[in-house]
């Protein structure tokens, strides 16, 4: 199947209207993946649930969260998935994203599991001091092996990234500091020692030690596995943004956080590595994420999905994560009831833009294989359950998928094992 270049294409629709792909016997993915974001299992969700502003949970409660982790991460490794991801967040007393430190996360997950592979999605570089970021990332990476997978983003939440004492209104502010720290983090990785003199961190101090004079430093430990797989979110998929991913190597996460899934940003990442001099097949270097939940049926996924996709548009509105919502649909879903009448969209309607599925295992499983057919150096897959589904839910999910669609692909070969055992 070949699609015109630049063309804007919603590719889950494109796919499951088509129902006519060709697949390749070279199936490329093989890597199952999940974002975790950090919710806990709350009492009671949806549009008729508590507004997203008047929810505030004990601290008990919250802590609650690294149990669930612990339990649902257990699980996807006895499955044979690749990778759980975190969100890095703070102050959330609502109870939807309660992970502070991923990196410290990593390392606990690393020593209860055996395979699977921890990512930070992602440390919100601005709320670090650069060589803090590096020197923990570098012991992460040291005490799990390997198995500690680093990515960082410019952060989405006020309430954290402007009390950490860093800009995010001003978004030029944000990018100037994020792309200086990403500068510094990758000389701190990759090389022996270095200094830096930029807007915002001048390193080493400028300052005598022990009778000599400061001119470089070194971080210590400095990582075991190098270059530093590093991804990062792709948003708006603009040329600046990508240009500077490729420049330090850097992986994009597409889909999942945002509305809408089309093959734009797709290519337009295969365009910057052009640009850098690379030769890359399109779907290299990157996660498609989509936010789903499987049914026995489609409608039953569905009427299961409906009310997690409320608690998620709660969340996410606000911060512009549903694209095209009015003043009024907005106030809408920052309270009880009708939201419908005042036109706020359906989980049907972000399902037709892409990024979000409900249906059956059969109905993923062609999902995916028309994924492969589309972007042949595709090998990555990132399936997360949306904000707020219990802990039970997620791991029948998980375990669903693992035993229904990850066996047709190159991924699924150690469930096969698994199950043959």
């Amino acid at each position: 199947m070949k699609i015109a270049a630049g063309l804007a294409v919603n590719v889950q629709e494109k796919i499951l209207l088509s129902r006519q792909i060709r697949h390749r016997d070279d199936a490329m993915i093989d890597k199952f993946t999940t974002v975790y974001a950090g919710h806990i299992d709350m009492p009671d969700r949806g549009k008729e649930a508590t507004p997203a502003n008047e929810r505030r949970f004990s601290a008990g409660e919250l802590r609650g969260v690294f149990g669930k982790l612990e339990r649902v991460t257990q699980t996807m490794d006895r499955l044979g998935w690749h990778s759980m991801w975190m969100a890095e967040h703070h102050f959330q007393h609502e109870g939807y994203e309660v992970i502070p430190n991923s990196l410290m996360a990593a390392v606990h997950l690393c020593h209860i599991t055996d395979e699977i592979k921890i990512g930070c999605g992602f440390n919100i570089s601005p709320m670090w001091h650069p060589l803090r970021l590096a020197e923990d990332y570098a012991q992460a990476d040291i005490m799990t092996k390997g198995r500690t997978i680093f990515g960082v983003g410019r952060g989405y939440h006020t309430r954290e990234v402007e009390t950490f004492g860093a800009p995010l209104r001003d978004q030029t502010a944000n990018r100037e500091l994020f792309e200086e720290q990403v500068e510094v983090l990758f000389k701190a990785f990759h090389q022996e020692s270095f200094s830096h003199k930029g807007k915002y961190y001048n390193l080493p101090a400028n300052v005598p030690y022990r009778g000599y004079d400061l001119e470089e430093i070194t971080v210590v430990p400095r990582p075991v596995n190098l270059p530093v797989e590093c991804w990062q979110p792709v948003v708006s998929a603009r040329p600046r943004g990508l240009d500077f991913m490729h420049k330090y190597g850097m992986k994009g996460f597409i889909g999942g956080g945002a509305a809408t899934l089309d093959e734009g940003p797709i290519r337009a990442y295969q365009e910057a590595g052009v640009r850098a001099g690379k030769e890359l097949e399109l779907g290299e270097g990157i996660n498609i994420g989509l936010h789903m939940l499987l049914g026995e049926t489609k409608e039953e996924a569905i009427k299961n999905i409906t009310p997690l996709f409320e608690e998620h548009a709660k969340l996410f509105g606000p911060l512009g994560f549903l694209p095209g919502l009015s003043d009024k649909q907005l106030a809408a879903i920052a309270q009880r009831g009708d939201w419908y009448s005042q036109g706020v969209p359906k989980v049907e309607n972000y399902m037709k833009m892409g990024a979000w599925f409900a249906g059956t295992s059969e109905e993923l499983t062609e999902l995916i294989k028309g994924f492969e057919e589309m972007f042949p150096g595709l090998e990555y897959i990132n399936l997360s359950m949306p904000m707020c589904t219990p802990e039970s839910m997620m791991i029948e999910q998980y375990t669903k998928i693992a035993e229904e669609v990850m066996p047709h692909f190159s991924g699924g070969e150690h469930v096969k094992k698994a199950a043959a055992e």
